[in-house]
């Protein structure tokens, strides 16, 4: 198993968040951290589970996130499992938009399936910093999606065990 957390950030509250999920992450699995600028097609081959976030920017995703999403590659999406992340004003989703609900929607129009629904991180003000508690709530979101991955990974595994039986 191999996950690979994607990020863009502004202020830097966002990649705080990436990062907590990718040492959960990290405890379990091999992981690689990236800033949504830098991945590399090699990246995302061999991730089994993609973890993707960035900050609610004008009530949806930020301009690299959605180039990123436009341009994942067909032939890559097909087994990938997803989660979706973003950093915003705690307010409703309505009156702010989400950023991670945006794309959760892209990465399923790609094909790709989610592993859990996605999730807001909380700001105290438009540059940060994250309200108090939501580092731990990353972590303990992160243990919830390696506990969710493991169960669908080990299950894929013993289909493919019951097929070439």
């Amino acid at each position: 198993m191999y996950a690979l957390v994607i990020y863009d950030s502004t202020f830097g509250n966002t990649q705080q968040i990436a990062q907590i999920i990718a040492r959960v992450l990290g405890e379990h699995v091999p992981v690689q951290i990236s800033p949504v600028e830098e991945v590399s097609t090699s990246e995302l081959k061999k991730a089994d589970v993609l973890v993707l976030g960035c900050p609610t920017q004008n009530y949806d995703l930020t301009p690299d996130v959605r180039a990123f999403l436009e341009t994942l590659p067909e032939r890559i999406v097909g087994d990938l499992m997803a989660a979706a992340f973003d950093t915003r004003y705690r307010t409703s989703a309505w009156s702010t938009g989400s950023a991670a609900w945006s794309i959760a929607r892209q990465l399923q129009e790609a094909g790709v399936s989610l592993i859990l629904p996605p999730e807001s991180f909380f700001v105290a003000a438009k540059e940060g910093p994250l309200e108090d508690g939501e580092l731990e709530r990353a972590a303990q979101w992160a243990k919830t999606l390696f506990e969710r991955f493991d169960s669908w990974y080990q299950h894929r595994r013993e289909c493919a065990k019951s097929q070439l039986s």
